[in-house]
């Protein structure tokens, strides 16, 4: 078909080179507008919302041909989704009219034959070419489907991610006797079985449409989008899912080396992603955003639902001090790479609630943050929205340790596996390279190398491996397997604590029970049980500000740790080891003389030796006195903002002649400071230690010079 479209689209040129008069053939009179969502969760009114969504759908019919397709997780999350167990929102896209959808991991969140149930309530067509009933050896829907848009036609091929075994519950695609019924085609065979749907596709149709919820996180190598593409050939387009990522019209090389579109729209609705194939044949994606328009026949059926559940999720049971977090401020989840006080929270109710040793929670089960303020049982929803059942197993230490080494073998990257804990704490060394060993669904297999997760105690103690311990957490972990935590097979269930409550139960019974109804200032912050170190000093942790800039320094050369496991941050910075750092900036360049000639207190061969005699000779620094550099000496705030000017000034920077100093103690700044002070408050290399204060006298640490360094020696954008 596609050699046929190439033909023709010569043809359409030859006609309209030549054609004086009349109008030309065209074999598609409108554009083709494929609308796209992904990874709606429930959040039918938040941001654009079905109602606008509906609304932006009707404007596009008007001069369009239009399909709205859906590339999974719209039927888990909010409150509305979750008491229904997805028959609201199915309820809801019948009504906005989608056509094309390929159902994502957690349509299966509520069992698989509500799964089914739900996908079969659908009016839309339901499509995936992976997902394979074993007993029959055929998919368990339609590899894809053809629409015609006039003389054209275009084919959607479903991909599904075989992650859905890990990240929903993998006993639901089992049978009693726990053997996989189910598949995703994640073997050897999963590119081949793509290839094959698109070749069919492609044999029925002039454009292929690939709709998968594969995502493009590195985590979830190799079934992401862009490794499907890599490795195929005849998509034309991707649209995607599962990452909640923003992809606007990516352009992704295939195996023939052929550009194809990537487009996936982030989540919940923030964006509606628009595909334009147009009559010229020439491909374009986009994502709109702030469409106010709504359509009043969706938001009355909203509203009609909406009546009915809202009575019981706005009742409040609880008050929040702070705000707990599930997300950093740029949307990215926090939970899903670092101890956060939300997390803490729920290990916390998991250990208290459920009596056990150790209370421990994925970041992936954690889906929001929750507010300052009054706490309502839509907040507690909205946190905990898969309704698993608390649980508690006797596991040894050897299982818990296995446990934390893979919810940590995705660090830096995000993953739903990332442990939270209570009644235990312990340390990632992100140096080390992951070892952990997972078998063809991502399930945890064993550890190959080098363990990441160390200093793990339980109670203050080293935790014993040979021990055995009570361990709360939910079923999805404990007896299903969820996130690949295989390691728990075979640990005895406490048949007195097993499946008691619903998580989100059990966690309200912890804040009012427990905590009298007020989420205190202990949960405040998160509260230090994970230590992850990015360098190799002890004493630098994501925790801590300066971890950044003193990985930056040190990986580029400019700073060492004062040992090789301590780099001291808060040590006094002296004045000879600041002018060594400068002068590794500037490579090292080569010096003539003595530095004892130049300064009688500095010794020759010291390790600032040639650094302070480049120093001198460019204007860089003076000494104290005559004969007297005092290399040893804790450096000033003030002097330190000075050797950064005159080094500025070295590299070209124009001298200051007049400096205003904003901050409230610039009378106490010295006036051989005042220039540099103004300068690294200019140039935002060094501001204040408060809003207001400089502390000129004050000594600034080696915490202060990774940070002034790191801007100094990282490029201009």
């Amino acid at each position: 078909m596609k050699n046929a479209r190439k033909l023709l689209s010569l043809l359409l040129v030859f006609v309209l080179t030549v054609a004086l008069c009349g109008t030309a053939f065209a074999a598609q009179d409108k554009d083709i507008v494929i609308l796209h969502t992904n990874d709606v969760h429930g959040e039918y009114a938040k941001n654009t919302g079905y109602a606008g969504l509906a609304a932006y759908k009707a404007e596009m019919e008007a001069e369009n041909y239009v399909t709205l397709v859906d590339a999974g997780d719209f039927s888990q999350g909010a409150a509305m989704a979750i008491l229904s167990k997805g028959e609201n929102l199915i309820s809801i896209m019948n009504k906005v009219g989608y056509d094309i959808v390929v159902p994502g991991n957690h349509e299966f969140d509520y069992g698989i034959e509500q799964a089914f149930k739900n996908l079969e309530a659908l009016d839309a067509t339901v499509i995936s070419c992976n997902f394979v009933d074993l007993a029959k050896n055929a998919p368990v829907y339609e590899a894809y489907t053809v629409v015609e848009y006039g003389d054209t036609k275009v084919a959607y091929v479903g991909i599904s991610t075989p992650e859905t075994y890990t990240k929903s519950t993998p006993t639901y695609f089992m049978n009693a006797a726990g053997e996989y019924i189910y598949s995703f085609s994640e073997g050897d065979g999963f590119y081949a079985t793509i290839q094959a749907a698109v070749d069919a596709a492609d044999a029925e149709a002039d454009y292929v449409v690939a709709v998968g919820h594969l995502g493009i996180d590195e985590g979830s190598s190799p079934w992401t989008s862009r490794e499907v593409i890599a490795n195929t050939t005849g998509i034309d387009v991707f649209i995607d899912g599962h990452s909640h990522s923003k992809v606007e019209g990516e352009k992704v090389a295939n195996r023939d080396g052929r550009e194809v579109v990537l487009a996936q729209t982030g989540d919940k609705l923030n964006n509606i992603g628009k595909v334009t194939i147009a009559t010229n044949g020439s491909i374009s994606a986009e994502l709109v955003s702030g469409y106010e328009t709504k359509d009043e026949t969706v938001s009355a059926f909203i509203a009609g639902i909406e009546a009915e559940f809202k009575q019981y999720t706005s009742q409040v049971v609880a008050r929040s001090e702070s705000k707990l977090v599930a997300k950093n401020d740029d949307g990215s989840w926090a939970v899903r790479g670092g101890e956060t006080n939300l997390g803490d929270l729920i290990a916390d109710a998991y250990r208290v609630v459920m009596e056990a040793d150790i209370g421990i929670m994925n970041g992936g089960g954690i889906r929001a943050d929750v507010p300052a303020g009054e706490v309502t049982i839509d907040d507690i929803l909205a946190v905990m929205t898969f309704g698993n059942m608390a649980t508690v197993v006797e596991a040894t230490g050897q299982q818990i340790v296995d446990c934390l080494e893979m919810g940590a073998s995705a660090y830096p990257g995000l993953s739903g596996g990332f442990t939270h804990v209570s009644g235990l704490t312990y340390t990632i060394d992100a140096t080390v390279a992951s070892s952990v060993v997972k078998d063809d669904k991502g399930n945890f297999a064993s550890v190959g190398g080098e363990r990441r997760v160390r200093d793990v105690m339980v109670g203050g103690q080293p935790i014993d491996l040979e021990k055995t311990y009570t361990v709360a957490c939910h079923s999805y972990w404990l007896t299903s397997y969820g996130d690949g935590m295989t390691m728990f097979q075979g640990a005895r269930l406490v048949d007195e604590k097993h499946e008691l409550y619903v998580d989100n139960v059990m966690l309200v019974m912890y804040i009012q029970d427990h905590l009298n109804g007020v989420i205190g200032q202990e949960y405040a912050n998160a509260q230090g049980r994970i230590k992850i170190l990015t360098t190799q000093f002890e004493d630098v942790t994501v925790a801590n500000w300066f971890e950044p800039h003193v990985r930056n320094v040190v990986e580029r050369g400019i700073m060492n740790g004062k040992s090789e496991d301590i780099f001291a941050p808060l040590d006094s910075l002296t004045r000879g080891q600041l002018v060594t750092m400068l002068y590794r900036m500037e490579g090292e360049p080569a010096v003539e003389g003595k530095v004892s000639e130049l300064f009688g207190d500095c010794v020759d061969g010291a390790y600032y030796d040639a650094a302070v005699i480049w120093a001198s000779q460019n204007g860089i620094v003076e000494g104290l006195g005559e004969g007297v550099f005092a290399p040893n000496a804790p450096l000033s705030r003030q002097q330190m903002a000075t050797f950064i000017y005159r080094y500025a000034v070295y590299k070209g920077a124009g001298e200051i002649a007049e400096p205003e100093l904003v901050y409230a103690d610039a009378g106490t700044v010295a006036d051989w400071a005042a220039a540099g002070v103004a300068y690294c408050y200019a140039e935002e290399i060094m501001r204040g230690v408060t809003a207001t204060e400089f502390n000129p006298g004050g000594t600034a640490t080696r915490a202060m010079g990774a940070k002034v360094l790191d801007i100094l020696s990282t490029p201009a954008a």
